[in-house]
């Protein structure tokens, strides 16, 4: 038995009984020191079972959330807790493990052995479904990828010669009589995000967000102010790492329906009040342009 497979079988038993005895989180470590002496007792190193409980654990809200997301017809405290745990510990691989260590198809398998080993007759093809649900929803994350030991090792490119890919975003807001209202895009990892696209070569950022917008949640816009851009690195399968820079704008729309793309990655898309959105969760880099805008857009309420 591999060392990580033993260390989630670890990690699995420990989060059954902290569930099953609704033990608060304070004693975990000492559920789990005493499940690693008797299921594991030559491990030495047990950092890897640390880490998948306290990501579980620190997550629970947003995993359980997704779980309902993915299986509505199984409410949360209707699952067997073998499989609802077996669900919460695939769910924070894939969604949150380093895609270099553990590829989605990993956390996936991972977390259906660990459900034939532990659950019931049915548990495998319930957390495959659960899993698979999710997993498309993302895109199907490294479908094409081929073994490791046939990759081609991508070359390490320096910051100013790595591909550059352009994106357009706006912060949407309409009038419905005296409010102001703001409309977001939700995401399966559970925030609320603006509404973004790839700008294709050759057209003008502005006009291509406003046809992104226009594609992802049905909305004909008017760009009316430029609230500039933000720049992350990701890893491309092809061209290993690219820079994306996202142009963001203040965008005016009619006050109506919202029609979300079946796009992956995407579950919601909403209208806010604008008092409203404090409340909700924002990517970090996501909030200085959201207050951005609702700065330009205050001094219109008073």
């Amino acid at each position: 038995m591999a060392n990580r497979h033993l260390s989630r079988s670890v990690a699995l038993q420990s989060l059954f009984e902290w569930d099953f005895c609704n033990q608060d989180s304070g004693q975990i470590k000492s559920i789990t020191t005493r499940n690693i002496t008797e299921f594991a007792p030559g491990m030495t190193d047990t950092s890897f079972v640390d880490e998948l409980i306290g990501g579980v654990i620190a997550k629970k809200p947003e995993l359980d959330a997704i779980i309902e997301k993915a299986a509505p017809e199984w409410p949360i405290d209707k699952i067997s807790p073998v499989d609802r745990n077996v669900l919460r510990l695939g769910l924070y691989e894939l969604l949150f493990a380093d895609r270099d260590e553990v590829p989605a198809k990993v956390a996936i398998n991972e977390a259906i052995e660990l459900a034939k080993t532990f659950g019931g007759e049915t548990s495998g093809r319930f957390v495959n479904g659960v899993l698979g649900a999710v997993y498309k929803e993302l895109g199907e994350p490294g479908k094409e990828a081929v073994p490791a030991k046939d990759k081609k090792k991508m070359p390490n490119v320096p910051y100013e010669d790595m591909p550059v890919q352009h994106l357009g975003g706006a912060v949407v807001y309409a009038h419905d009589g005296e409010e102001v209202y703001l409309a977001f895009v939700h995401d399966v990892f559970g925030h609320w995000t603006l509404s973004k696209g790839k700008v294709p070569p050759g057209i003008e950022p502005a006009a291509g967000t406003v046809a992104k917008v226009k594609e992802e949640i049905g909305l004909n816009v008017i760009i009316k102010a430029d609230l500039g851009a933000n720049e992350y690195i990701a890893n491309d399968p092809e061209q290993g790492k690219i820079r994306k820079q996202v142009h963001y704008y203040l965008a005016e729309a009619a006050f109506g329906n919202l029609t979300l793309a079946k796009k992956p990655g995407l579950d919601d898309a909403k209208w806010f009040k604008l008092a409203d959105i404090v409340e909700l969760n924002f990517y970090n880099d996501i909030l200085p342009i959201v207050t951005k805008a609702v700065t330009i857009l205050t001094p219109a309420e008073k």
